[in-house]
């Protein structure tokens, strides 16, 4: 085996390693990713449901503690949502700002 057929068959099994490798981290990425884009989702639909009821059982005079409750929710529902984006990224071997679309 000469040379240059050594380098090729060592790069062959390099990017074996590499494909497989990726495989495995995006699976569980992409799970890893899904679960806390869920729980981010249940966090603001819960607090947004709570700052919506102490509105209406307030009869709007407590609107701005329920607004506040409802944004600072939302606010955590982003937060958590763009940690999810960025462990998908990470598992799909992503350059940080690439998007996992």
């Amino acid at each position: 085996m000469n040379p240059n057929e050594a380098t090729d068959k060592a790069q062959e099994a390099a990017s074996g390693i590499t494909g497989a490798g990726k495989k495995a981290t995006s699976l569980l990425g992409n799970t890893l990713g899904s679960v806390t884009d869920t729980a981010g989702n249940v966090i603001g639909t819960a607090t947004r449901g709570v700052g919506e009821t102490v509105n209406t059982a307030t009869g709007g005079m407590a609107r701005p503690v329920g607004d506040a409750v409802s944004n600072i929710g939302t606010g955590i529902e982003k937060g958590i949502k763009g940690t999810g984006e960025g462990i998908k990224n990470a598992g799909e071997w992503k350059k940080p700002g690439e998007s996992s679309e």
